[in-house]
């Protein structure tokens, strides 16, 4: 039987974790790994998501590597059309290509505790890595509600991260199911060509206003010239997101200021007290992500705007039934219901030392050492894990901060030499995580009122980071290998005692 192919780092995803984890580990002189893709191409979620009217809502100059500056952004916030050609650009520039495989979905990986390395099979072969980097990303793969009835709809239905953009909505009733960060973009996106929208809304949003505008040609200018510009720029935007943590984190009562320039930014579009009121929230502002948009509440005024405030309950042919009994006749159904955040699908797929899987493993709620690697999963780590969201910063920058964890993670596999890898000890992980849950207790996300996606089955909040990216930077600046167990291979271990 021919030899599998063995590399030395197998990167799980193309998009901003992926591509990021292949160029650090060039950068690191490991030129023998590959990524694999499930997709045709990179992006993962600004691939996925293309529906009307996509952007994103942290700025651009933020939302980019800080190793591969772009001075030509075009808008304060990029549409998803801009954040994935910089991804194709990023991917050209620094030569990633021959490192991809595409159309190669990762279907299981399993740990071989005699070979130290791991088993990886995918739709398009398999292989073995000493290292496997999963970047995934928790915003990849949609949620759908189990409606009773979805199964037997006659018209359209599908989630917004699988837009079909072969449908015509023009004249279509259509019910908007979500009112989330994507729902809200949506929204004003498909408003003026429908013939009825009817939006449910479990929970309303607190939404600010979405103060974009076009880069002059000037601006950009000056950034290609004189790039310390564009990195001031990107220095002002982190600083003031930087300040703004301790409001999230240890004072949330002083986000009342906050929710009152919401409430105005909503008085000034909605006035229909009866409206106002469905759309007012009952929590602290921020205990959900705070949403940015200038559209939102004017789309919702519109005449052929219809808001449910009670979730979708039922279907019965082609009527749609929310939980208060009021129903629509409509053409089409679109989820913006969200992701698989807390119970990530990729976590089924990886068999650790035990011959458990993550996803059992972490039965019980997401854990994780330092956001990166999980006991009993050796030489295996993610980006984006456990508590390294954000409420209100870019995320590139916590990226970044564990590519610097990952990049010594290699490095001390190096410096150890021979077939070894790192498993990290419970006791790290327990103790690193009653750290991070000890401080989520008086953060808003905790405190708020709200039910959110940042928190999981059990209502622990296994998601989001409470404190600054600073303090992450730090605590991911390098491994500490009293957190881990050094594995040897069987055969090492025999001639280290022979000798």
């Amino acid at each position: 039987m021919a030899e599998r192919e063995h590399v030395r780092v197998a990167v799980i995803g193309s998009g901003f974790g992926g591509l990021g984890a292949a160029v650090r580990l060039r950068r690191e002189g490991v030129t023998d790994f590959v990524v694999l893709e499930r997709a045709g191409s990179v992006g993962g979620t600004w691939r996925d998501n293309s529906y009307p009217g996509c952007a994103c809502d942290v700025p651009s100059h933020l939302y980019s590597f800080s190793f591969a500056p772009n001075p030509d952004w075009p808008r304060t916030f990029s549409g998803q059309e801009h954040i994935r050609a910089y991804l194709e650009h990023v991917t050209d520039v620094f030569h990633l290509r021959p490192h991809i495989r595409f159309d190669s979905e990762v279907k299981m990986m399993t740990w071989d505790s005699e070979k130290l390395r791991w088993e990886i099979e995918t739709s398009s072969g398999s292989l073995t890595a000493d290292v496997v980097v999963s970047a995934t990303g928790p915003l990849s793969d949609p949620k759908v509600p189990d409606v009773p009835g979805l199964d037997s709809f006659p018209g359209k239905v599908f989630h917004s991260a699988r837009w079909d953009h072969d449908y015509d909505l023009r004249g279509k009733r259509v019910a908007m199911v979500g009112t989330g960060a994507s729902a809200i973009q949506i929204v004003p996106a498909i408003q003026p060509e429908v013939g009825r929208l009817t939006l449910f809304q479990r929970t309303p949003p607190w939404v600010m206003p979405r103060v974009d505008r076009a880069i002059s040609g000037a601006e950009r200018a000056l950034h290609r010239t004189l790039p310390f510009t564009a990195q001031a720029r990107r220095g002002l935007l982190w600083g003031i997101r930087e300040l703004q943590v301790q409001a999230f984190t240890k004072r949330p009562n002083e986000l009342g200021f906050v929710e009152q320039l919401a409430k105005r930014n909503m008085a000034r579009a909605i006035k229909d007290p009866a409206l106002r009121a469905k759309l007012t929230p009952d929590y602290r502002i921020g205990c959900k992500r705070i949403l940015l948009s200038s559209t939102y509440y004017p789309a919702l005024a519109r005449p052929n705007v219809d808001v449910v405030a009670s979730g979708l309950s039922e279907i019965r042919g082609s009527t749609v039934v929310a939980a208060d009994g009021s129903e629509a006749e409509v053409d089409a159904i679109i989820f913006g219901t969200g992701f698989h955040v807390t119970d990530m699908p990729i976590a089924e797929r990886v068999v650790g030392a035990e011959g458990k899987t993550l996803a059992e493993a972490w039965k019980g709620g997401m854990e994780s050492l330092r956001g990166a690697c999980a006991a009993g999963f050796p030489n295996w780590m993610t980006i984006i894990g456990p508590n390294t969201g954000l409420g209100n910063s870019s995320m590139i920058l916590m990226i970044e901060s564990q590519l610097n964890y990952m990049a010594d993670f290699v490095r001390q596999l190096d410096v150890l030499g021979g077939r070894a890898a790192l498993d990290a000890r419970p006791s790290a992980v327990a103790a690193w995580n009653r750290r991070v849950q000890e401080r989520m207790k008086r953060t808003v996300w905790n405190t708020g009122g709200c039910t959110s996606w940042y928190l999981d089955a059990s209502g622990r909040n296994t998601t989001i980071w409470p404190g600054t990216t600073t303090e992450f930077r730090r605590a991911t600046r390098q491994v500490d290998l009293a957190e881990y167990e050094l594995l040897r291979a069987p055969a090492e271990q025999k001639a280290e005692v022979d000798a």
